[in-house]
């Protein structure tokens, strides 16, 4: 597999910013033990081969490296890999899911999250990592439905008004990067037109305080992505307004739905 530059296909969260390491570790803290979790029930063990498309920090890859040794292996792949560190039985590939071929029939798991959700392609790649797949092979994919995900409990009126504010801006951040809001609600269907069997929705909710992992997270984008908000209307002033209601003990919302959705290709 190529290990020459592939074109950016307008992620937004580049894995060349400088708060990228950070979304990596947010976003390892508040969902790696969903994603494993489902992954151990599917049965990864000695022996397998697995691949992880988009695998960001390499954190789940690294996991995953683990649980398949000895005898198995991982390959791990990104457009720009840079965050995934070496590891016995890792391979790591520059690669491009919407353009870059990937081996027919090879992988007895392929797992991507909150991936497809980000792609325009994102049938197209789908159907790519269901051919991938060994006859009997499983794919999961953890997605978002960042669409729901209700305020609870605010500390006052307008603190309700900012929080809904900067959800609604950004969902647009994202529609407008080509995103899917809601992908993860409509994951299981594709997935079973795509010719899978036994697919298995999982959706996953929570409570968030100003200590979950998923509200670090939230906080963290309103300065990844601080330049989106902005042409989305929201003010540097409003952004800090959001960290600070986020750290409130007060407060209380409905994290958004994560779909982890299992499906296996026919024998």
């Amino acid at each position: 597999m190529t290990d020459t530059a592939t074109a950016d296909p307008g992620y937004v969260f580049d894995n060349h910013n400088e708060n990228a390491r950070d979304q990596h570790r947010f976003l390892a803290a508040a969902y790696d033990p969903l994603t494993t979790r489902r992954l151990d029930g599917a049965g990864v063990g000695p022996g397998w081969r697995c691949l992880e498309v988009g695998a960001g920090g390499g954190g789940v890859a690294h996991w995953l490296a683990r649980r398949v040794a000895p005898g198995g292996s991982v390959v791990a792949t990104d457009v720009k890999p840079d965050h995934i560190a070496p590891a016995e039985g890792l391979r790591v590939w520059r690669h491009d899911v919407t353009s870059d071929p990937l081996p027919e029939a090879e992988f007895d798991l392929v797992h991507s999250r909150l991936v497809l959700l980000h792609l325009p392609e994102r049938i197209e790649v789908l159907n790519r990592l269901v051919h991938a797949l060994k006859p009997g092979g499983v794919l999961q994919l953890d997605e978002f439905d960042i669409t729901y995900g209700p305020s609870l409990l605010m500390p006052d009126t307008g603190a309700r008004e900012l929080y809904e504010e900067f959800l609604s801006a950004k969902i647009r951040v994202m529609s407008r990067a080509g995103a899917d809001p809601a992908w993860g609600r409509h994951a299981a269907g594709a997935m079973r037109r795509a010719g899978l069997v036994d697919v298995d929705p999982q959706p996953h909710v929570e409570l968030w305080d100003s200590g979950s992992p998923g509200v670090h997270l939230i906080a963290h984008h309103t300065r990844h992505l601080r330049d989106a908000f902005v042409r989305e209307g929201m003010t540097d002033g409003q952004l800090a307004r959001v960290r600070g209601l986020l750290a409130d003990p007060s407060f209380r919302a409905c994290s958004c739905v994560v779909y982890s959705v299992q499906g296996r290709r026919p024998e």
